[in-house]
């Protein structure tokens, strides 16, 4: 399956049930992730792993 085809299927998901308030959750846990995965090879990765 495509990557495309999933995005496109989450958002008729959220259109057809009306479950807008999953959208922002769901951004936030792709830039977090994203945030891990940078941060991983950084020197930046003590500091941010503090956090958690």
């Amino acid at each position: 399956m495509n990557k495309l085809a999933i995005i496109k299927e989450f958002l008729n998901f959220l259109r057809e049930r009306k479950k807008w308030w999953l959208a922002p959750i769901a951004i936030f846990l792709l830039v977090l992730g994203g945030l891990l995965i940078f941060a991983k090879g950084s020197a930046l990765a003590p500091f941010i792993y503090s956090l958690f």
